[in-house]
């Protein structure tokens, strides 16, 4: 190495010292903070404050603090080094912008045909959190022709052990456009394998957390997986940006108002799923308001006030008719009530107050009239009446379901209540439904919600209403669509989610998955998705891909997997999910985790089986028997897609093992 290029490494490292030093002094200061507040929430409130800046500013000596650096032309040469968070001097001068600062964007942008200001930019190489190399790149050159960047490739290409981590450094152009979108525009990521559309959606989170700080710290950001295994995959993902405000969660926590036993028969869970179902439940909720068969007669004093019977339904009618939710109104008719009681007392000579309307609505005659013309629904004990009384059903369900499906909604063998019900999922997301139909569910600032295409209408609409004021990053890929809910295109899944307006990018440069593996991969997708364009791989490595037919594949697979283990990097054992047990038993004597479990994205070995598989990817891939994990579901073309899933989660070699022959689409070329 040249001198000088050794004397730029060594004054980068001191950089990097400096900043870390910098950084340790800025989390000291918060901690040294001394909190006095006479009001106990205030100081509670501060003092948690205080604790998530400390969470924020944490150093971890394994994760580079700083990625990159601009040297702008203009103004007066300056010079930033762009890192996952801001750093300050002692005197406040930054040391390190934030990657999501303005001023960080020619990062990611810049180019020769499009400089933005900038002269050079430097990527800088690490090996376990230690600054190894640097590279430069002129945007002032002549010549069109974009300069490789090795360092780039590598960090792309690095071996993964254990949970997801950032994309921050390797952020491509098209990424970036997605990432800072503004908080008012809900994107639709159309992505195919290896593209990162989840790492997209969460550094998306990110990115509004901080340009948008206020607005969503009051009002929430969420991020909702698939499950609770994927959950704990990205987990770091977002702290290791500072951010820890987010929320993450699942589908069915967050429909779970009531415990949820496990799925319920496919065919009766894909009926249920039916946006038809959202017209049957709200009629049999506002069925549940009647009309008066008397007048209301509210005695006070020495006087009797009469409510006419026409009055009354008068007023039932005006607030059916508002568009508000049930429970609003019932909340709202004995007010109304007493209002018209106050209109007769004030025609009578009386000058009744507020105070006295306040006391009428809660008088006993009052409370019990409206509770006869707007009873309480209990969205659980109303599901569970629908579910149990053909006769109920049918009447709210006429004209809209048939009575095949009716009869297919109803339990053959009734439980004793609501409270001994053994719930689905697709249940709970109808007891959600139920539940905002009676009170408006809350909404938050942002969701971002992966995996979407499995989810059905019904679970669409559950995590729609959840930020029906606010925006979404919807993310997902309809060629991995596996449930048989799955949804047929994202046009339909956006107005499910209440959100047509959205724009929806379609991401097809895969840059984890190898060029032999996705191609391979893509032969299923005539079968599966005809619609969309095959991805394509941007990397310069192409990948291992061997394909073998053996007599016994897990037997094979522990060889091949004891073989891969010598290699740098995260091993996943991908088996039919009927083939977990006998993949537990042949692995024994050989440390390995089985995802589904709680440590399950720790071990070198997580044996994988097939339903589990989608989000999550591993330096190599052992894969047995493709045609059992297309068996293993309820139709060919959804057991297609899994498949699919299956092969593309592979970043740096695929061994296909299998003793039963291919699907026949695998073996067209």
């Amino acid at each position: 190495m040249p001198s000088d290029t050794s004397d730029t490494l060594q004054a980068e490292k001191d950089y990097l010292k400096a900043s870390r030093a910098a950084l340790a002094l800025m989390r000291e200061k918060t901690g040294a903070l001394e909190i006095h507040s006479a009001d106990r929430v205030n100081q509670e409130f501060l003092q948690a404050a205080i604790y998530q800046r400390m969470k924020e500013l944490e150093d971890d000596p394994d994760v580079p603090l700083f990625f990159g650096r601009l040297d702008y032309l203009e103004p007066a040469e300056e010079t930033f080094h762009i890192g996952r968070r801001h750093v300050n001097d002692a005197l406040g001068e930054p040391l390190v912008v934030d990657w999501r600062a303005d001023i960080s964007v020619p990062f990611y942008r810049a180019s020769k045909t499009e400089p933005m200001g900038v002269g050079v930019r430097r990527r800088f190489g690490f090996t376990h959190g230690e600054m190894t190399a640097f590279e430069d790149e002129d945007l002032t050159a002549s010549g069109a022709v974009e300069q490789h960047s090795d360092i780039l490739d590598a960090e792309i290409e690095r071996p993964r052990s254990g949970p997801m981590r950032d994309i921050v450094a390797t952020i491509q152009p098209e990424q970036d456009v997605i990432v800072r979108a503004g908080v008012d525009q809900t994107i639709c990521v159309q992505g195919a394998p290896g593209t990162g559309k989840t790492a997209v959606g969460l550094h998306r989170a990110a990115y509004l957390l901080y340009a948008y700080r206020d607005q969503l710290s009051r009002a929430g950001v969420l991020v909702v997986g698939p499950n609770a295994s994927f959950l704990r995959y990205i987990g770091d993902v977002l702290p290791a940006l500072g951010e820890i405000e987010a929320k993450q969660t699942t589908v069915e926590e967050l429909v779970g108002r009531v415990k949820i036993a496990g799925p319920g028969p496919a065919p009766v869970d894909v009926l249920k799923g039916d946006a038809r179902m959202a017209e049957v439940l709200h009629r049999a909720v506002w069925a549940h308001v009647r009309h008066p068969d008397d007048a209301l007669v509210v005695p006070r004093g020495a006087h009797r006030w009469r409510v006419p019977t026409y009055q009354a339904e008068e007023l039932v009618n005006e607030l059916r008719t508002r568009g508000i939710r049930y429970g609003a109104g019932r909340a709202m008719l004995p007010q109304r009530l007493a209002h018209a009681v106050l209109l007769r007392m004030e025609a009578a000579g009386d000058s009744p107050d507020d105070r006295v309307q306040d006391s009428v609505a809660r008088s006993r005659p009052v409370k019990q009239y409206a509770e006869a013309l707007w009873p309480a629904v209990d969205p659980a004990k109303l599901l569970f009446r629908l579910f149990t009384e053909p006769e109920l059903l049918a009447e709210h369900a006429d004209g809209i379901l048939t009575e095949e499906e009716q009869q297919l909604l109803i339990w053959e063998k009734a439980p004793r209540s609501a409270g001994a019900a053994r719930w689905s999922v697709a249940d709970a997301t109808l007891i959600d439904e139920i539940a905002d139909l009676v009170d408006r569910t809350p909404s938050l600032g942002h969701v971002v919600l992966d995996e979407a295409q499995d989810l059905s209408a019904m679970q669409l609409r559950a995590v729609g209403r959840r930020c029906s004021t606010g925006s979404m990053t919807v993310l997902g890929d309809i060629a991995q669509g596996t449930t048989p809910w799955a949804t047929p295109s994202w046009d339909e899944a956006l107005k499910h989610l209440g959100k047509t307006s959205a724009h929806t990018e379609e991401l097809t440069s895969g840059f984890r998955v190898p060029g032999q593996v996705i191609e391979y991969a893509a032969r299923l997708l005539p079968a599966i998705a005809p619609h969309l364009k095959p991805p394509t791989a941007v990397r310069r490595a192409r990948g291992e891909l061997t394909i073998t037919r053996v007599p016994d594949s897990l037997a094979a697979a522990v060889t091949a997997v004891q073989e891969v283990s010598e290699r740098p990097g995260s091993i996943g054992l991908i088996v039919p999910d009927a083939l977990v047990p006998a993949t537990r038993k042949a692995l024994q004597g050989t440390a390995f985790s089985v995802l589904g479990d709680e440590d399950d994205v720790d071990a070198h070995l997580d044996v994988v089986p097939a339903s589990l598989a989608k989000g999550l990817e591993f330096d190599h891939v052992v894969l047995v028997e493709p045609a059992g994990i297309v068996g293993g579901e309820a139709d060919e073309r959804t057991g297609l897609r899994r498949l699919y899933v299956c092969l593309t989660r592979a970043v740096t070699s695929l061994i296909v093992l299998h003793s039963e022959d291919l699907p026949a689409i695998l073996s067209q070329p």
